[in-house]
């Protein structure tokens, strides 16, 4: 029941969308299909991937009222949690959002790993009645590489944009307190945080290593997406009321 939900609303939808693309491209070109095919992905998901971002930035802005708070009202947690949901109310910040982003993201995660494995052949089963099958698709992208084969170029790329998007995502720890020995959660802030810039770069390079050209090509398109927007809401920035 749950896989025939999932396939009927997620996975045959995108499946479609890549054949009819694959169709209509010049030179029936699986890759530039990726590319496309991650392109308005992403844009149908931007609304709410940049409203998760601007609350990001709202959140980093506040941090120091938000430490306040905690400080002033250590003692008292409901105090302390009506204080911080009111400072939220106040500069119109939604905690939740990220989460929200987060469990969209999954399933079409996950469709479109599905739609891009193996060798990607056309499932005619798996096609609308009104969606034309292609007469011979090119898995060859821009003559350089066979997107159903591994490429470790394309996997070198992936971390690479990987290792820049998460930059500009992930804020830079404040520089230590040398008069204040280090806490728990300042080693385990410090720990994610250097994991989150560089491990997970690099695992998501030896993972890219291991499958088909044609996610990584899906996975760069998106990373170079994410560091088009993130750099956009750099610039917007200052336009962001915090008072």
């Amino acid at each position: 029941m749950i896989f025939s939900l999932f396939k009927a609303v997620f996975y045959q939808p995108l499946y479609n969308a890549l054949v009819l693309l694959t169709v209509y491209l010049p030179g029936e070109s699986l890759g530039l299909a990726i590319i496309l095919l991650t392109i308005i992905v992403r844009l149908a998901l931007y609304p709410i991937y940049h409203k998760s971002l601007t609350t990001q930035y709202k959140l980093r802005e506040i941090d120091g009222q938000l430490k306040d708070i905690k400080e002033k009202t250590k003692d008292n947690k409901q105090e302390q949690a009506q204080q911080i949901i009111k400072l939220y109310q106040e500069h119109g910040i939604n905690p939740l959002t990220s989460f929200v982003v987060l469990i969209i993201q999954i399933p079409i995660i996950i469709s479109l790993f599905y739609v891009f494995r193996g060798s990607i052949s056309i499932d005619p089963a798996l096609l609308y009645s009104f969606i034309p099958s292609p007469e011979g698709v090119n898995h060859i992208f821009l003559g350089l590489f066979d997107v159903t084969q591994k490429s470790i170029p394309m996997a070198l790329l992936v971390g690479l944009t990987q290792f820049f998007q998460m930059k500009l995502a992930i804020p830079p720890l404040p520089p230590p307190n040398k008069s204040k020995i280090p806490s728990f959660k300042d080693d385990l802030a410090k720990s994610m945080n250097i994991q989150m810039r560089y491990v997970m770069p690099v695992m998501i390079t030896f993972i890219s290593i291991a499958l088909p050209a044609a996610l990584a090509l899906y996975w760069l398109t998106s990373n170079l997406f994410s560091i088009g927007h993130e750099l956009l809401i750099k610039r917007q920035a200052l336009k962001i009321k915090i008072s």
